[in-house]
């Protein structure tokens, strides 16, 4: 019986194994690395968040993503974007360095034993049943691909017509078509951009009366007046900011409806500031409406947008792109046994699985990480810089289910890697 199964090799995924392989532990970890950088992201596109808040996590605090940038002869500079392929072969090289081998296949099934522990299936890499095997524990760090949202009138449209954001690693297809982008996130914003600067005619329908631009961030060293006021995080700066990104703990401490409230409320759709002129440039946005019907016609798709006052106006367009982000709902894990769905306690009323203070769910042994715990531990989980504070605590949770005793955590473990400057937090390790 393994002792433990990571589903999943992304950031979360790789940082987990790193931790558990350094705390003795031999985890089997499923999954293609950096999938949603490798295949949901076409070229063109760049990491939204600073460099410095955008390191997978080791036990030591040696293969961040400055390291890796150095071995490519490249500084990872604050205010300066990276691209997402650039992300992507981050993430290879940890995997390479700091974390247990990847098995590229996929896991189907997870069901629970009457005894204690889980079966758990993976297919054999080419679609088919491979291999059925025993766990006593299982993290989930699928990502965010299994848990997309797509508006209730796009979802009747066969594939070809309407997609994801998330669904494209190319944009050439659209080549000399129209699109239409729905939502106003940076996803929408940038794949809107994109496919304008490739000559595809497109535009970008959002629910709001305008957009919201994130400014370019103050330099790392500021007058000490200046950073009271607005300390840096690696989800932006100021307070709430930095509540989210360096209490986790503390957040999960709060009434379940508070949670779910600041989660799906907390750092908005927001387009960068380095996106905002080539967008504005190249880019139209029918403000305030939202899609009331989409029907197929004669290859293309009619789209009925309405207006908030109640007006309907009709696009004829070639494809939809929805990118109106992801919710994390239980009933979309179909890997997961119905009746363990079912039986795990969740955050009302947003439905995600409710954790304790080491990601374990009420399930003894089934932890879940990233999308899935920010309705408990807030809105940090939403990104990259959530596997630094969750990797070493998943690690201490499988430990102690597994009766092996818990291991000191490293100081570097709860934490961002924030530059010098950036506001003191050694209080911050009790949470």
């Amino acid at each position: 019986m393994q002792d433990l199964v990571v589903v999943g090799a992304g950031p979360y995924g790789l940082s987990i194994a790193s931790h558990a392989a350094a705390a003795g532990l031999q985890p089997r970890v499923f999954g293609r690395p950096m999938a949603a950088w490798r295949d949901g992201m076409p070229p063109g596109m760049f990491l939204k968040s600073e460099p410095w808040a955008s390191n997978l996590s080791d036990p030591e605090g040696v293969y961040g993503l400055a390291a890796y940038a150095a071995t490519q002869g490249v500084e990872a500079k604050h205010g300066v974007p990276l691209p997402v392929g650039f992300f992507a072969s981050y993430g290879l090289w940890f995997a390479d360095r700091a974390a247990p081998p990847v098995e590229e296949r996929t896991i189907t099934a997870v069901r629970p034993r009457a005894g204690g522990g889980f079966e758990v299936t993976a297919d054999d890499g080419a679609g088919g049943v491979g291999e059925t095997f025993l766990a006593r524990t299982v993290v989930l760090a699928v990502g965010v691909r299994p848990f997309t949202d797509i508006p209730g009138p796009l979802r009747a449209l066969p594939p070809e017509q309407v997609s994801h954001s998330v669904d494209h690693a190319d944009l050439t297809r659209f080549k000399g078509q129209d699109v239409t982008v729905v939502g106003a996130g940076q996803a929408a914003l940038e794949t809107a951009t994109l496919l304008a600067e490739q000559g595809t005619t497109v535009r970008v329908v959002a629910r709001s009366h305008r957009l919201n631009w994130n400014t370019l961030p103050p330099p790392l060293s500021r007058p000490f007046g200046e950073a009271a006021r607005a300390p840096h995080t690696g989800l932006g700066c100021g307070w709430k900011n930095w509540l989210y990104a360096r209490t986790p703990g503390a957040f999960r401490r709060l009434p379940a409806p508070t949670r779910t409230r600041v989660f799906t409320s907390a750092l908005g759709p927001a387009g960068a500031w380095w996106l905002r002129e080539r967008f504005e440039r190249t880019v139209g946005v029918r403000f305030g409406e939202s899609v009331a019907a989409a029907v197929p016609d004669g290859g293309r798709v009619r789209l009925d947008l309405v207006s908030a006052r109640g007006s309907v106006d009709t696009v004829t367009t070639d494809h939809v792109i929805a990118a109106t982000g992801f919710t994390p709902r239980l009933d979309r894990l179909g890997l997961l046994d119905g009746r363990l769905r079912r039986s795990l306690r969740t955050v009302s009323p947003s439905g995600a699985p409710e954790t304790d203070a080491v990601f374990e769910t009420s399930h003894p042994g089934l932890f879940v990480t990233g999308l899935l715990s920010a309705p408990s531990f807030g809105p940090s989980m939403r990104f990259v810089l959530g596997a630094t504070y969750t990797s070493g605590r998943v690690v201490r949770g499988v430990r102690r289910r597994l009766g092996t005793g818990t291991r000191q955590v490293h100081p570097g473990e709860p934490r961002e890697t924030l530059p010098a400057g950036a506001a003191p937090t050694d209080w911050m390790e009790r949470f």
